[in-house]
């Protein structure tokens, strides 16, 4: 009797294996709020990127360098802040926390990389239509790329795909909006550029689920560019150069 009266008042189970679990809990929670503070402000300054981006489809190409300038701008605050970032998460294991800023990581992507067709980087020889490669963007932003090495902060290749699926949908849409303008070159040109990076998408072999699906909108959007191109040479609009 002795022996179960001891027992019940002391418990079969050590009470500080739950306060070890609650204070890696209270220390995963602390972490989660350290990174939420710094993604709260990546989030405002990328829809300020996005907002002076969107003046592209109201704005002929040949008036845009004042836009992409405060855009550029725009998207070296995203990188100082990103910089932030890349300094507290590689502290942790990156993909226990990953989840939490790759949508953010993905818009920055997508606004340089949108920057870097129209032209807009203060670099010598940028001029638009051209695409930026995983590494220019790292560049750009500072941040390593694609790390096999080291258990770091880093961009993904999986956020730089999806952040050209971005880019064609935004393209797509300016082809609309560049007849409106009266340009018809534009169309011409976009259409060309998202058929390469089509085929070039079509050469890949998707593990990730969500890209997989995501990138199977880009066929729609090469027939919604071949669409605006193809009523411009029934009108007879299609520049002779092309």
């Amino acid at each position: 009797m002795g022996l179960i009266a001891e027992s019940d008042s002391h418990g079969l189970v050590d009470p500080a294996v739950f306060q070890n679990l609650q204070a890696k809990i209270d220390e995963d929670s602390s972490v989660r709020e350290e990174l939420k503070n710094i993604l709260q402000n990546l989030e405002k300054q990328g829809r300020a990127t996005q907002s002076i981006l969107s003046r592209v489809h109201s704005i002929p190409a040949a008036q845009l360098q004042d836009t992409l300038a405060d855009a550029w701008k725009s998207v070296a605050l995203q990188s100082e802040t990103i910089s932030k970032l890349g300094e507290v998460a590689s502290k942790y294991p990156y993909y226990k926390y990953n989840n939490l800023w790759t949508k953010d990581i993905q818009n920055a992507i997508f606004a340089i990389v949108l920057c870097g067709w129209l032209g807009g980087f203060p670099s010598e020889g940028a001029q638009s239509g051209t695409l930026l490669t995983i590494e220019e963007v790292g560049e750009i932003l500072e941040v390593p790329v694609n790390l096999k090495d080291r258990d770091a902060f880093h961009l993904t290749i999986e956020e730089y795909l999806q952040a050209l699926i971005s880019l064609i949908e935004e393209l797509a849409r300016l082809a609309v909006n560049s007849v409106t303008l009266g340009d018809y070159q534009r169309p011409i040109q976009i259409s060309q550029f998202v058929k390469d990076v089509h085929a070039g998408f079509q050469i890949l072999n998707l593990k990730n689920d969500s890209l997989r699906r995501r990138s199977d909108s880009i066929k729609y959007n090469v027939k919604k560019i071949e669409d605006v191109v193809y009523d411009l040479s029934l009108r007879n609009l299609v520049p002779q150069s092309s």
